[in-house]
């Protein structure tokens, strides 16, 4: 058995069909759909679509295709710590544009 069947074997998780990559695709595309639809409405729909339907999107990109389901906790708090900065400076400079 060579090292990556052993390291498959031991780790089964570690890789996902492609049956989930399909899912993770088809709910994409109809979360897309969705917020091409909600946009209809007017700005404020949109923009709240925006603002809920987008971070779900990106939410599963990163869970599935950039793999972070797979890995340690350490990586996955980088990434949630990240995350939260840029909402703390978008919040920010939204503040500052809005009050001014």
């Amino acid at each position: 058995m060579t090292e990556q069947t052993k390291s498959m074997v031991e780790h089964p998780e570690e890789s996902p069909g492609y049956g989930t990559f399909v899912a993770v695709w088809a709910a994409l595309v109809v979360l897309t759909g969705l917020l091409v639809f909600v946009s209809h409405f007017g700005q404020k729909a949109a923009v709240w679509g925006l603002l809920t339907i987008t971070p779900l999107k990106a939410g599963l990109v990163f869970y599935f295709f950039m793999h972070l389901k797979y890995e340690g906790p350490l990586v996955k708090g980088v990434v949630f710590v990240a995350l939260g900065t840029l909402l703390i400076f978008f919040a920010l400079t939204y503040a500052d544009v809005a009050f001014r």
